[in-house]
């Protein structure tokens, strides 16, 4: 993954390497020195656009790392063939390790909120603190999929994705796809040109797009017949004993907001939940300022 300079997001003081973690070189973006904060990346999106918030949580003195998410990059297949919640949850726990730290907080958006939440559930000992953004947690999107038509419209590219049309599909046009999902899903907001190149780019990288679709193609598989790995998604899917904060996007195209209404008892030790006006969904893009200071004042307090 190359971190280029576009003029357009502030690179200053944004370091990149690899680390290797969970049997992957996971390229990854940090910025600072301190408590350790783990920034996980969505879906179309990748590590370059949390560097408004790495950079703002380095100046508030944690130490700000971004991964690239299994999959992510060329050589980056999950080497066990898993692109499940448990999977990502195991990268988010030994990427803490192999950075030298036994605690972490862990920032999550889309699919990385996902890997937060399983982080958490599976060894809430290693996280400090967690927020999850435009992803809820718990059994509710599963339920609306099955018998919500809004949701189910939402979510229409989940199901293309399930075919081999989608190999072809996406990235026609100089990937088209991808801006369609940017303008329905963040109605009031464009992601710059040059910011939006390079997302493309990344995604154009040999293995990448395949990959990627994974995560959605497994979201509908049956559950694993290994009975440990069933038992780990079990775990993962379980209560999160860590002082949680989530964000959603009042304007978002992809998850509907009430979605996250009524998670409290999933989160014993308390969730605080914002619905922030006039977002959409890649609300720490759209409003890198104000979501920062949200994310800042929580782990501070």
């Amino acid at each position: 993954m190359l971190l280029t300079n576009s003029g357009l997001w502030n690179d200053e003081g944004v370091r990149q390497r690899t680390v290797a973690a969970n049997g992957l070189e996971f390229p990854i973006l940090e910025a600072g020195d301190g408590p350790l904060v783990l920034c996980l990346h969505g879906f179309p999106d990748h590590a370059r656009n949390w560097i408004p918030i790495l950079r703002r949580l380095a100046q508030e003195g944690y130490w700000a790392v971004a991964p690239a998410m299994r999959g992510y990059w060329s050589g980056g297949a999950a080497p066990d063939g898993r692109y499940s919640g448990s999977a990502l949850g195991q990268d988010a726990l030994a990427l803490i390790a192999a950075l030298g730290r036994e605690t972490a907080h862990l920032i999550g958006h889309d699919i990385g909120a996902r890997a937060a939440y399983a982080a958490a559930s599976l060894r809430a000992e290693s996280v400090g603190k967690l927020v999850g953004m435009a992803v809820a947690y718990g059994q509710r999107f599963g339920a609306s999929l099955v018998a919500d038509g809004d949701q189910q419209r939402r979510s229409w590219y989940m199901f293309y994705f399930q075919t081999r049309l989608a190999e072809v599909g996406v990235p026609r046009d100089d990937f088209a796809f991808i801006d369609r999902l940017w303008r329905e899903w963040s109605p009031s907001y464009v992601l710059p040109e040059g910011e939006r190149a390079l997302l493309k780019e990344s995604l154009a990288k040999p293995g990448v797009l395949t990959q990627t679709f994974g995560f959605y193609r497994q979201l509908f598989a049956p559950p694993p017949e290994d009975s440990t790995l069933r038992t780990l998604e079990a775990q993962a899917n379980g209560p999160i004993n860590v002082p949680s904060l989530y964000l959603h996007g009042e304007k978002d195209g992809c998850m509907a907001t009430y979605l996250s209404e009524g998670m409290e008892p999933l989160f014993p030790k308390g969730l605080e939940r914002e619905v922030i006006p006039g977002v959409g969904h890649f609300l720490h893009i759209e409003r890198p300022d104000e979501i920062g200071d949200r994310i800042v004042r929580f782990l501070g307090r």
